[in-house]
This record gives structure tokens, sequence and C-alpha cells, in this order.
């Protein structure tokens, strides 16, 4: 039986490991988080900047603060994500720019949504068109004709 002491003391220390992670990697303004949830970490964990989860993430932190110093040194929000592309490459941002090669990124997607429900369309249009075929039997005989052949098969029914 786990004791109630120990419990408590173990939940004190993970509150306390949340709030001091919080306060030596968080960003000092709203627009340093901002711009770090348009960056990933470069840790390899392809996580978004500010959402990295990784223990002791030396990378993450390290790129906190310089963000915090870029933003501290008023320069612009492009500016800014542009040093972090000249330091890092492209793969540092969160969403490829939507020029040259990476806009295929962005098209491909929607293309092949609009095609696909063009070929569904066409494969349901297809199906409705299609003849409905009579009944192998042919034309109903007439009254007369069907009366004759139903005694003609009782007569030979009988024997």
């Amino acid at each position: 039986m786990i004791n109630r002491r120990r419990i408590a003391c173990f939940l004190s220390l993970m509150a306390a490991a949340v709030l001091l992670s919080g306060l030596l990697y968080g960003q000092s303004s709203e627009r340093a988080k901002r711009l770090g949830g348009q960056l990933m970490c470069m840790c390899g964990c392809n996580q978004i900047l500010t959402q990295c989860n990784h223990v002791g993430c030396t990378v993450s932190a390290a790129m906190l603060k310089s963000m915090d110093q870029r933003v501290a040194g008023d320069g612009s929000d492009d500016l800014i994500l542009q040093s972090f592309v000249q330091e890092f490459g492209t793969k540092v941002l969160a969403q490829p720019p939507a020029t040259g090669f990476n806009l295929l990124a962005w098209v491909i997607p929607g293309l092949a949504f609009a095609l696909g429900l063009a070929l569904v369309v066409a494969v349901i249009r297809q199906w409705r068109r299609r003849e409905v075929l009579a009944p192998a039997g042919g034309p109903p005989l007439p009254p007369d004709v069907m009366e004759r052949a139903r005694r003609e098969i009782e007569r030979e029914t009988e024997d």
C-alpha cells in the first residue's frame, strides 16, 4: 500500500519541476511565443519549438533564449524568422514557404482531392447510365396462349 505522504511529496515535486522548467525555458513575451510557434525544434524531435517536451533539451532551451534576445532587439517578425532560417535552413520553419518547389506541398493535396472527387463523380454517373436489361423471358404472352399452355401442362402431368 502506497503511503499518502509519499504521493503528496511526489506530486509537489512534479509541480515544482513543471513550474521551474517554465521559468527557465519560457519566453518572456507573447511575441516570442508566437514566433516560437512558427519554428521547429532542431533537436530532431520534429516538434514545434515552444512545444518540445524532451526533458533537458538543450537545443530548444538555446533556441528559445536566442528567440528572446532577438525579440528584445526590436527586429521585425520576418527578420527574426529569416535569421533562424539563415542559421538552421528552411527546415526550421514549421510550415514551408509557399514559393518555388515548396509550393507543391500546398497545391498537391488540394489537387489530389479534386481529382479523386472528379473520379468518384464520373464513376457514379457511369453507373447511373447503365441500361436496364429486359428479363430473359421476353415480353409476356397473350392470355389465350397462357391458358392453352396451362391446360397442356396439366394434361401432361396427369399421367
